[in-house]
């Protein structure tokens, strides 16, 4: 439920900004692939029957994704991102345990900016908000089975990277992408001020996830 809402949401900002912009705007269509390099959590030391577990492990894998967007003549940009990487979920201590497979998507909606837009090479830079899902991860060790249920975290996006067009329709993009995805937060004091009040202070613990990504974009309309 919180997937489909968060979609339709992201997907309605979208479409509503061609109906506004004007007919010299052009769409890109992109396809990606890539590596992501993962990182889990650490947390306090839980001891269990068979172990002493202290954070969670996410391991690298391979990514893909989709995107489009709506790309305005100045060379700015707005538009949805959709990615998935196939992974790894385990628990580190002692002992060391892998769990299961993991797939990790994330849905993110961007605004960015393309540097030279009428030169053939254009480095661009994008930011986004959205959401990062786990799978769900049946797993089965020593004594002891089950699933682990599906998770829903807010997450940001940041990607750096370079577009090369061949012709008006079609071309290539490389770049970086980095994702940290708040997996916990707890509170960790107050705060007053005299003219503000007082607020509670919170301490976010997030997963990072580095992205190396290439592929085509096809653009059309305008």
């Amino acid at each position: 439920m919180i997937r489909s809402a968060l979609i339709a949401g992201v997907l309605a900002i979208v479409v509503a900004v061609p109906a506004r912009a004007q007919s010299k705007s052009k769409f890109e269509l992109g396809v990606t692939g890539g590596w992501i390099f993962s990182e889990g959590v650490s947390g306090d030391p839980v001891v269990v029957p068979g172990g002493t577990f202290n954070g969670i492990t996410i391991d690298s894998g391979p990514s893909i994704g989709l995107s489009f967007i709506v790309l305005r003549p100045d060379g700015g940009e707005l538009g949805f991102q959709w990615g998935r990487q196939i992974s790894k979920l385990g628990v580190k201590g002692i002992p060391s345990i892998e769990l299961g497979d993991l797939n990790i998507d994330q849905y993110h909606g961007t605004f960015g900016y393309n540097f030279l837009p009428l030169a053939k090479w254009r480095p661009y830079m994008s930011i986004g908000m959205g959401a990062t899902t786990y799978s769900s991860v049946p797993y089965n060790i020593p004594n002891q089975s089950g699933e682990i249920d599906s998770s829903v975290k807010f997450s940001f996006k940041l990607g750096l990277g370079i577009k090369s067009w061949g012709n008006d329709a079609v071309g290539f993009r490389a770049g970086v992408n980095w994702t940290p995805t708040a997996i916990r937060s707890k509170d960790t004091g107050w705060f007053c001020d005299p003219f503000y009040g007082c607020m509670v202070l919170t301490e976010s613990t997030f997963s990072n996830q580095f992205e190396l990504a290439g592929g085509v974009v096809f653009r059309f309309g305008g």
